[in-house]
């Protein structure tokens, strides 16, 4: 049995980890990695973004993974959150998209305008 100040300090730290998004600085490339998008090719676009920050050494961009995001006939997708910025979903990703959106946003803040959600529905 823990003692409840062990339990107050799991609670706090439990609770940083849930309120990160608010305390969130730099760059976080997230990956739909559910069924569908592992299916149409969302593994080699991880490992191709992993790859490309590392060889750029980001240090302020994370990359992670996350379950459906809700539009599996774009998949792969990936969402790009910037501090200060509006998220920006890329759809139908290849690894050589990743790299461009890499090279183009990430590195040089020009969204690369053609791979959005938004002209892909136009």
């Amino acid at each position: 049995m823990k003692s409840l100040e062990e339990l107050a300090k799991i609670r706090e730290e439990a609770l940083k980890k849930v309120d990160i998004r608010k305390e969130r600085k730099g760059t976080r490339i997230v990956v739909g990695m559910a069924t569908c998008g592992i299916s149409a090719g969302a593994r080699p676009v991880l490992t191709a973004l992993m790859e490309e920050v590392q060889k750029r050494n980001l240090q302020d961009v994370e990359v992670t993974q996350t379950g459906c995001i809700g539009v599996c006939k774009l998949e792969p997708i990936v969402e790009v959150y910037k501090e200060g910025e509006e998220k920006v979903t890329y759809v139908a990703m290849t690894p050589e998209k990743a790299r461009r959106v890499i090279a183009e946003h990430i590195v040089n803040g020009k969204v690369v305008n053609e791979y959005t959600i938004g002209a892909y529905e136009k």
